[in-house]
């Protein structure tokens, strides 16, 4: 199954483009799934009829919803309140009623996570197509997996649970409660899945198509969700250029806003893969409309065949010239003066601009120290010494 995640600057038209894109995969033949993450029936809209969270068929092989981050917050709650039902009455706490609830901020990141997971499992469609957020909250909600599954295992390790028939005795000893097994057994759960939505997200059918109007400001926003989608190691499909402007209007006042979209689509080619979307004149609306705006369905990018397997940041070996191990991580859009590197333990905690990811060391690389870094044709080089107490020696 292929997942297309549709983000953008806010205002670039992004659902417009994610409606039309299943809209062109489901008229190829292509079963297609169209989720909407927005609170308000922002897709309806745009298809001319009401999506709700049930599924419904908009279109011959084209199946829309809507995220209901409310009902799938009191059901987590009330699912939680049951689970930690023995605590609750020890404290004497009083339970909160599913009426009374009101979703507090995260949970429509974490049913869009569920939602990914649950979509990708095998079953009547073969895309999926996602309307998320626009570009800041897009690049939160998809680096939310790795960093909550790495917050777990920090503060709830598996490996020191204790068995369950010494608890009451490394209590006593202790002098302080253990976690309760409840609390193990919770975060298990969770770490499963979200488990599962990273291993969407870092599936080789998944891909982000970028939305945004070529101008300065969709030059900024571009740049910057590269650079995001980069250090999270994901993979980009195409750059759909919205409400693209005619030529030949040299005369009118249209002059300069063409110029300028000129101007911002020739930088665009140099790095991205651009789809140009004409402006209709208003905004689209039903399915007509969006046939007109030829906007490329599911085979714009690779054929299934030819999707990489994983983004790579490889490791490569100069030992044998300078007595180091490089470590390539592609960066595209970074400036050297946005980077920062902090070596902490077995990891490496990486800035580029305003995003930060702490990523495990390679194996072969726990055993060095870092000896330098260098930005160069988008690329952060990293190189590694290796510690002579630690390396194996030959010989």
């Amino acid at each position: 199954m292929r997942t297309l995640l549709i983000t953008g600057p806010g205002g670039s038209g992004r659902t417009t483009v994610a409606a039309a894109t299943a809209h062109a995969a489901a008229r190829a033949g292509v079963r297609t799934l169209l989720l909407g993450t927005d609170r308000t029936d922002t897709l309806g809209a745009v298809l001319g009829a009401p999506v709700g969270p049930e599924p419904s068929e908009a279109a011959p092989r084209l199946t829309v919803r809507r995220l209901d981050a409310d009902e799938d917050f009191r059901t987590d709650l009330a699912a939680l309140q049951d689970r930690a039902s023995s605590a609750l009455d020890l404290l004497g706490a009083s339970r909160l009623d599913p009426e009374e609830l009101t979703p507090l901020p995260g949970a429509g990141e974490l049913a869009l996570l569920r939602a990914l997971r649950d979509a990708a499992l095998p079953g009547t469609h073969d895309l999926l197509v996602v309307d998320l957020p626009p570009v800041p909250r897009a690049l939160d909600l998809l680096a939310l997996p790795e960093e909550l599954r790495r917050y777990l295992r920090r503060l709830l390790p598996p490996e020191r649970q204790a068995a369950r028939a010494l608890r009451p005795v490394l209590g006593r000893l202790a002098g302080v409660p253990l976690p309760a097994e409840w609390l193990y057994e919770t975060a298990a759960r969770l770490d499963l899945q979200l488990a599962a939505a990273e291993t969407v997200l870092a599936d080789r059918g998944t891909a982000v198509r970028l939305v945004a109007e070529p101008g300065p400001a969709g030059a900024d926003a571009v740049r910057t969700a590269t650079l995001g989608l980069a250090l999270r190691g994901l993979r980009t499909d195409v750059l759909v250029a919205t409400r693209v402007l005619p030529e030949g209007a040299e005369d009118s006042w249209l002059a300069g806003p063409v110029a300028q979209q000129r101007k911002a689509l020739a930088e665009w080619r140099e790095t991205h893969d651009v789809r140009p979307v004409a402006h209709l004149g208003r905004d689209p609306r039903g399915a007509d409309d969006l046939a007109a705006l030829a906007v490329p369905g599911a085979d714009a990018g690779p054929s299934a065949a030819e999707w990489p397997s994983a983004v790579e940041w490889p490791v490569t070996d100069s030992l044998a010239d300078d007595g180091v191990l490089v470590w390539h991580i592609p960066l595209p859009g970074a400036r050297r003066e946005e980077l920062d590197l902090i070596r902490r333990g077995d990891e490496l905690v990486v800035t580029a601009g305003p995003f930060r990811r702490t990523v495990p060391l390679p194996s072969a690389l726990r055993r060095c120290t870092v000896d330098g870094a260098a930005l160069r044709e988008g690329e952060l080089r990293i190189r590694f010494r290796p510690d002579p107490r630690l390396w194996p020696r030959t010989g």
